[in-house]
């Protein structure tokens, strides 16, 4: 006749049992928070270095009309 004390206090089994364990959900969240992070900085260092990339050709083209005028002929 044990098992009659068992009904109705599940919260409280529940509470006793998963003391201190993280939940499924929580581990799921912080997985995709982690996920995400990772994300954010792969597309902020392509963005950058993309960025960058296209800075420098404009500066060489900039440098080129400077130096050979805008068809390419020297002044």
């Amino acid at each position: 006749m044990a098992f009659f004390g068992l009904f109705g206090n599940d919260a409280a089994m529940a509470a006793n049992e998963y003391a201190g364990r993280q939940s499924a959900t929580d581990r799921a969240r912080e997985r995709e928070e982690k996920r995400s992070a990772k994300r954010r900085e792969r597309h902020h260092r392509s963005g950058a270095t993309r960025a960058a990339r296209q800075g420098q050709a404009w500066e060489d083209a900039d440098r080129h009309r400077e130096q050979y005028g805008r068809f390419g002929r020297r002044h």
